[in-house]
């Protein structure tokens, strides 16, 4: 390879390793924001699930490992350093196989997390307790999903009859995220009384609340958004790969280039 095209490979490198820092960065702050996220659907998960907590600091780990491997690259593609740009596809590679085998294992396990979640919602409705300050934050992250996919419960509105607040109403009352009602659009969080009485103990059909369950809201966010999540796990990939690809050959080149400055005798 000529000495242009080594300074064109060298260059397009420190190129993909920008990327790759800025890469880490956006990982690392993926992971900081599901530690430190209150209101969302990622705070129920992540106060009731620790496996998820574990997930965000491994995303942690990754983003730091990632912008490491990133400066690494720059250093050693600038300063042609064989040893370094070894490293650097080496960790490539590890990174690869372990994204791959993450996706196949959350493809293969997806019915046992989503059963797995199905038990957290349905013990967080159950329990809801607007009074109960200590789980006030996982209540209002509740509430916040609800409210903004336009949802009531996991599977439906029949999932709140579970509520001890409310079976002790007889069903007179029905959470305010859930409404559909123009007057309770201030109001996103505890139980609102319904506005006709009932005979006896009402039910949710009597509700004024959104009937789609929020497992199917979920479930459509993400076939609405698959294409994205789809193009940019590819887009890692692909950059990945012509990483490892520039790395090997400039490692190789450089090798080739030294040779050549060797003076005959």
């Amino acid at each position: 390879m000529g000495s242009g095209c080594l300074k064109v490979t060298k260059y397009f490198l420190f190129l993909f390793n920008l990327l790759f820092l800025i890469l880490g960065a956006v990982i690392l702050g993926f992971g900081i924001w599901i530690l430190a996220d209150k209101t969302s659907f990622i705070a129920v998960l992540q106060m009731s699930s620790p496996s998820l907590k574990t997930g965000a600091y491994i995303l942690i780990s990754v983003g730091a490992l990632t912008m490491l491997m990133g400066f690494l690259g720059c250093l050693g593609a600038v300063n042609e350093i064989r040893c370094l740009l070894g490293l650097y596809f080496t960790c490539l590679m590890v990174i690869l196989i372990t994204q791959v085998a993450a996706g196949l294992v959350i493809y293969f396990q997806k019915e046992v997390l989503k059963e797995e979640l199905s038990h957290i919602v349905e013990s967080l409705i159950k329990d809801y307790d607007p009074s109960n300050d200590d789980k006030r934050n996982l209540q209002g992250a509740w509430d916040y999903v609800q409210a903004q996919i336009t949802c009531c419960g996991w599977t439906g509105a029949k999932d709140w009859e579970n509520n001890k607040i409310l079976i002790n109403q007889s069903m007179s009352a029905y959470p305010c995220s859930c409404s559909n009602s123009s007057k309770d659009f201030q109001v996103d969080s505890g139980f609102c009384d319904l506005d006709v009485p009932v005979n006896g103990t009402a039910t949710y059909a009597d509700w004024p609340v959104h009937e789609q369950g929020c497992m199917d809201g979920v479930e459509k966010w993400l076939k609405d958004n698959l294409g994205v999540i789809l193009g940019v796990c590819t887009g890692v990939a692909v950059i990945e790969l012509l990483g490892m690809i520039l790395s090997i050959s400039l490692c190789k080149n450089i090798h080739s280039e030294d040779y050549t400055k060797v003076p005959k005798s």
